[in-house]
C-alpha cells in the first residue's frame, strides 16, 4: 500500500513568626500589706508585675527556589545529509535514504520491498540545518507494517534523533502531531520554514480505501533542541 503525500499542492507521502502578645498583669508578688497611698498599694492597683519573658526571634522567611531557566536552543548545523533516524517512544532506528520528486513533481517513497528504511527530501533541508527537514516512511506494505506504523502514538515532549554524515546527532523535540485529510493538506503549515531548524516525519493515516488508499496523512512536528554524538 503505497502511501500518496503532498508537497507544494502536488500530493506526495521581618520575618516570621510575630512576637507573643502583651500579657495580662499577673498577681502582685507577696509582701507587706498595701496601705492606702503607698507604692505597694499601686502595685496592688493593677500594676504588671515584672515579668522575664523575651520574644522569640522572629524565622527569617524561605526563600522561593527559582526554576531553572530552559537551555538555549543549539545553533543551527551545516549541511549535512541525514543517514539514520531513530524515534525512542516508538522503538525505531532505521537508515535513511535520499528522495526526490517524479515527473508529476510528487515525491518520490520509500521502495516497498524495503519497508523499514525511511525517506529524506533531498532537495530540501537536511536535519539540524536552518529550515523544515521532511522525512517519509510508509505506515505498511502488501508485506506487513512498515517504519511509521505507530507514528501517531508520538506525543510532545518525545524526542527524534537523526545521525548525520558529518559524525553530528541532531536531536529534536515533538511540538505536536495532526492528521489531515488529503484534500485538505496545509502545505505551508507543514512544509514552510519557520526560521529555525525543525523536522517533519509524514506517514498515511485515517481510513483506508482498496481503491484509493488511505485518505489522510499523519504530520509529526518537532524542533532541533540539541546535538549529540551517538544515535
Amino acid at each position: 500500500m503505497t502511501c500518496v503525500l503532498v508537497t507544494g499542492g502536488a500530493w506526495w507521502a521581618g520575618d516570621g513568626e510575630p512576637a507573643d502578645p502583651p500579657l495580662a498583669a499577673g498577681p502582685a508578688a507577696p509582701g507587706p500589706a498595701a496601705t492606702p497611698g503607698s507604692a505597694a498599694a499601686g502595685a496592688a492597683a493593677g500594676a504588671p508585675a515584672s515579668l522575664d519573658h523575651k520574644a522569640k526571634p522572629r524565622a527569617a522567611p524561605k526563600a522561593t527556589p527559582r526554576p531553572p531557566r530552559p537551555a538555549p536552543p543549539p545553533a543551527p548545523l551545516a549541511r549535512s545529509r541525514p543517514t539514520t533516524l531513530a524515534v525512542p517512544a516508538i522503538t525505531i532506528e532505521a537508515p535513511v535514504i535520499d528522495l526526490g520528486l517524479d515527473r508529476a513533481g510528487r515525491l518520490d517513497t520509500p521502495p516497498v520491498d524495503n519497508p523499514r528504511v525511511a525517506g529524506w527530501y533531498a532537495k530540501g533541508a537536511t536535519p539540524g540545518e536552518r529550515g523544515t527537514a521532511v522525512v517519509v516512511g510508509h505506515r505498511d506494505t502488501r508485506s506487513g507494517p512498515a517504519v511509521f506504523l505507530n507514528l501517531d502514538s508520538l506525543s510532545p515532549g518525545n524526542t527524534v534523533r537523526v545521525a548525520r554524515a558529518d559524525g553530528r546527532v541532531a536531536v529534536f523535540t515533538v511540538d505536536r502531531v495532526r492528521t489531515y485529510a488529503k484534500d485538505d493538506f496545509p502545505d505551508k503549515e507543514v512544509y514552510g520554514a519557520t526560521g529555525r531548524p525543525e523536522l517533519r516525519l509524514l506517514t498515511c493515516g485515517g481510513a483506508f480505501d482498496k481503491s484509493k488508499g488511505y485518505e489522510s496523512n499523519i504530520v509529526v512536528f518537532a524542533h532541533l533542541t540539541d546535538i549529540d554524538r551517538t544515535i
